[in-house]
C-alpha cells in the first residue's frame, strides 16, 4: 500500500528528519525574543490550509532496484520442488492420477511423481541375516595332594600312569563317537560338508543293518554288567534309550536319587533359621575323617532354537534332516583294599560305579493361535489380499556350536593316623562346572520360501572317562577299626533332542508357490491367486513372507567331554594313642565321585502342519551308546623308581622298559607350579582337543 511505502521512506530518512528538527529547535532558541526580520516572506497558515491549495510535485514509488526471483530447492524427504508452476499443470496431473487410482505415498507435488506406462513394482524389505555362535568352555584341574601325618619318611607316588590309562580309555571310546572330530566352521561350504559327512556315515550304518560296532568287550548277560555296545540308525528315532535298551519314561531314574553323599564335600545347604543354641557337654571324641574323593565334574548345555519359523515353508530344493546322539563312558574301579579295613555297610557305596547312557528323541507339533474369525459377515471365508515380502540374497546359516571340556586330576597320596582329637582331612571334594544355555529367538513368518535346500542338523556327543583305582593299606600293626568307602561313583550321560514340527507335514510343491517365487523375483506386486486361497492361510488378512534365494542351514552341535582321574593311595599308620583308645572312629572315603554330561536341544522346525518340498526329503537319525568297563590292575610306583618319561622318550626307541608299545612319552609336571607343568600332559590333549 501507499502508506507502507511512505513509512519505508520515512524509516530510511529518519535520521535526516531528526537532524532537521534539532536544527529548528536550536534556531528557535537563538531567535527567541526577536521579531521577524524585514523583507522575510511569511506564509499565512490560513492560506496553506485552504482547499484550493495544491502541489505540482508528482509522488513516485520507492524503488531500491533489488531484483528477486523464486528458485528451486530440495527437501530432504522429497525431490526437487519447483515453485511458481502454472496452476493448470497441477490440476491436469491430479486429474490423471485420480483416474488411474494411484495414491500419493509421500509428501510432494503431483508433478514430482513419475508414473510410467508400466505397473506398480513390489516393494521388498531386508530379511534377517545369518547368525553363528560358538561357545567353548574348558576346565583343567591338577590336584594331586601328598599328606603325611606321621614323622616317618614315605616316598612320593608317581601318578603319571593315571594319565596314560585315561588316554587309553579315550582311544577305545573313539569308535562310539564318530562325530566328535567335527570342526566348527563359518563357511557355507563347511556346513554343507558336515551335513554330507554325517549323512554318508548314517546311510552306511543303515544299509549295513548294524546293531553294534563290534567292540572287543561285548555286553554280558549279567544285568548288573553296565558294558554295552548299541547302534540304531533309521529315518526317525523316537523314544528313550538307556544303556542300549528302549525304556519307558517311568523307568528312567531320577538324577537326584542317584547322587552320592559327598560327606565333607557336599554342597552347602540353606542355613538353619532356628534360634536354638547348640551346646556340647561331653568332651570331644577321638576320630579321623578323611575324604579323598567326592569330586563333581559336570557339563550342562541347553539350546532352544527358533531362528526362522513359519506356519508354511516352501523348499524349492531338497530337505535334509539329521538327528544324532552318540554317548560313551569308560571307567575302571579296581580297588585294592587291605583286609584290616571295614567296608561301608551302605549297599550303594559297595556298588563301585553306577553308569548311565540315556538318550531321548521326541517330536511333537505346535498349535499356533489361529485367527478367531475365518469368515466375514456374509459367511464367506476370509483369505489374504496383500503380502509383505522380505528377501535375503544368498545362503543363510543359523549355527549354534557348544563345546565343553573337563580334565580333573585328583590322585592323592596320604599316610594318616589318629591324633587324640577330632580331625578331618579333605583332599578331594573338587567341583568343576561348565554351564551354557542359549535361546535363539528369531522372527516368525506366515510363509518362508527357500530357493535352495534346507539342512536341519542336531548333534550331541558325550564322553565320560573315570579312573578310580584306589589302594588302602595299613602299616606298623594298625588296628582294624577303620571304615573305608571306595565306591558309590556315578557316571551320568543324558542327551535329548526335541523337534517341534510333525514329520508327516511334507507335501508336494504346488504351482502357485513357484509362481509366488517368480513374482517376487520379478517384483510383481500381484499375489498369485492360488496362494491367496491356500487353506493354511484362511482367516489371514495379509501374509508376512520371507524369501531366501539360496540355502538355509540350521545346525546345532553340542560336544561334551568329562575326564576324571581319582586314584587315591591311603596308608593308615599305627599310633600308641590309637592302641590305648580302641573306640576311636576312623572313616576314609576315596569314592563318591560324580561325572555328568547333560545336554538338550529344542528345535522349532515349523509352527504349522505343512512344508512344501519340490526336491527330495532326506531324514536320518542315529543313536550310538557304548559302555566300557576296564579292569586295570596297574600298581603305583614311587617317584624315581623308573627312568623319567622324558628320558625314555629321547633315549629308548622301543618305549618304556620292557614294553613293546612305541607310544608318546608322558611328562609329569610333579610339584612344579609353572603353568605348563601344572596342566595335564600332552597325551591327554587328544581327549580334550
Amino acid at each position: 500500500m501507499q502508506i507502507e511505502k511512505f513509512s519505508e521512506i520515512i524509516a530510511h530518512f529518519i535520521g535526516i528528519f531528526e537532524s532537521t528538527t534539532e536544527e529548528m529547535r536550536l534556531r528557535t532558541e537563538l531567535t527567541e525574543g526577536t521579531g521577524p526580520a524585514e523583507g522575510d516572506a511569511a506564509l499565512d497558515d490560513l492560506v496553506a490550509n485552504t482547499p484550493a491549495f495544491a502541489s505540482d510535485l508528482a509522488l513516485k514509488d520507492y524503488d531500491p532496484e533489488v531484483d528477486y526471483r523464486s528458485v528451486s530447492y530440495d527437501i530432504i524427504y522429497g525431490g526437487p520442488h519447483r515453485f511458481g508452476r502454472a496452476f493448470e499443470e497441477s490440476v491436469e496431473k491430479l486429474s490423471e492420477l485420480a483416474h488411474r487410482d494411484v495414491s500419493l505415498p509421500r509428501f510432494g507435488s503431483p508433478q514430482d511423481i513419475d508414473v510410467g506406462p508400466g505397473e506398480e513394482e513390489l516393494e521388498v524389505f531386508s530379511g534377517p541375516g545369518s547368525t553363528v555362535g560358538y561357545i567353548t568352555q574348558f576346565n583343567i584341574l591338577y590336584d594331586d595332594d601328598y599328606l603325611d601325618m606321621t614323622n616317618g619318611n614315605h616316598a612320593a607316588r608317581d601318578t603319571s600312569f593315571v594319565t596314560e590309562k585315561l588316554a587309553e580309555f579315550n582311544s577305545k571310546a573313539e569308535i562310539f563317537t564318530p562325530f566328535a572330530d567335527l570342526h566348527r566352521t563359518e563357511s557355507f561350504e563347511g556346513v554343507k560338508q558336515i551335513a554330507t559327512d554325517m549323512d554318508t556315515y548314517i546311510q552306511t550304518v543303515k544299509d549295513s543293518g548294524q546293531t553294534s560296532l563290534g567292540t572287543d568287550e561285548p555286553p554280558a548277560d549279567n544285568p548288573n554288567d553296565q558294558s554295552h555296545d548299541f547302534v540304531l540308525a533309521d529315518d526317525e528315532i523316537s523314544g528313550t534309550y538307556m544303556n542300549g535298551k528302549l525304556v519307558s519314561e517311568t523307568e528312567v531314574p531320577i538324577l537326584n536319587d542317584l547322587l552320592p553323599d559327598r560327606g565333607l564335600a557336599k554342597l552347602p545347604e540353606d542355613p538353619d533359621e532356628t534360634q536354638t543354641s547348640v551346646e556340647q557337654d561331653q568332651p570331644a571324641g577321638e576320630s579321623l575323617e578323611v575324604t579323598a574323593g567326592a569330586n563333581l565334574v559336570a557339563n550342562i548345555a541347553t539350546v532352544i532354537n527358533t531362528a526362522v519359523i513359519s506356519s508354511v515353508t516352501a523348499v524349492m530344493g531338497d530337505y535334509h534332516q539329521i538327528d544324532a546322539i552318540t554317548q560313551v563312558y569308560s571307567y575302571s574301579n579296581n580297588d585294592d583294599i587291605a583286609s584290616t579295613f571295614h567296608s561301608s555297610a551302605d549297599a550303594a557305596a559297595n556298588a563301585g560305579v553306577t553308569a548311565y547312557n540315556i538318550a531321548s528323541f521326541e517330536r511333537d507339533t505346535y498349535q499356533p493361535n489361529q485367527p478367531q474369525t475365518t469368515v466375514d459377515e456374509h459367511g464367506d471365508p476370509i483369505f489374504p489380499t496383500a503380502w509383505r515380502v522380505s528377501v535375503i540374497n544368498g545362503d543363510v546359516s543359523f549355527v549354534n556350536w557348544v563345546e565343553q571340556y573337563h580334565f580333573v586330576s585328583d590322585n592323592d597320596t596320604m599316610t594318616v593316623t589318629t591324633s587324640g582329637s577330632e580331625a578331618t582331612v579333605l583332599t578331594g571334594g573338587n567341583t568343576t562346572l561348565n554351564f551354557s544355555s542359549l535361546f535363539q529367538m528369531g522372527l516368525q513368518y506366515d510363509l518362508v520360501i527357500v530357493g535352495g535346500s534346507i539342512y536341519d542338523i542336531n548333534s550331541i556327543t558325550q564322553i565320560s572317562l573315570l579312573y578310580d583305582n584306589d589302594w588302602a593299606r595299613t602299616e606298623g600293626g594298625a588296628d582294624s577299626n577303620a571304615t573305608i568307602q571306595s565306591g558309590d561313583n556315578l557316571i551320568w550321560n543324558f542327551a535329548a533332542i526335541h523337534n517341534v514340527g510333525d514329520n508327516d507335514r511334507f507335501e508336494t510343491m504346488p504351482d502357485y508357490m513357484s509362481e509366488a517365487q517368480k513374482g517376487i523375483e520379478e517384483r510383481d506386486p500381484t499375489m498369485p491367486e492360488g496362494l491367496s486361497t491356500d487353506l493354511n492361510f484362511q482367516g489371514y488378512i495379509g501374509l508376512n513372507v520371507l524369501y531366501i534365494t539360496g540355502n538355509l542351514f540350521d545346525m546345532t552341535i553340542i560336544k561334551q567331554v568329562a575326564v576324571l582321574g581319582d586314584s587315591d593311595d591311603v596308608t593308615q599308620a599305627a599310633a600308641e594313642l590309637l592302641k590305648n583308645s580302641p573306640d576311636a572312629v576312623i572313616t576314609i572315603d576315596t569314592g563318591s565321585n560324580i561325572v555328568a554330561n547333560i545336554a538338550e536341544i529344542v528345535d522349532y522346525d515349523s509352527f504349522g502342519n505343512t512344508t512344501y518340498v519340490a526336491g527330495q526329503i532326506y531324514s536320518d537319525a542315529i543313536l550310538i551308546q557304548g559302555g566300557i568297563i576296564e579292569h586295570d590292575a596297574t600298581q603305583p610306583e614311587t617317584t624315581g623308581a623308573k627312568l623319567a618319561n622324558e628320558v625314555i622318550a629321547f633315549l629308548d626307541d622301543d618305549g618304556p622298559l620292557g614294553s613293546t608299545d612305541n607310544g608318546d612319552g608322558i611328562i609329569n609336571g610333579g610339584h612344579d607350579l609353572s603353568w605348563s607343568s601344572a596342566h595335564p600332559s600332552d597325551v591327554m590333549q587328544a581327549v580334550v582337543a
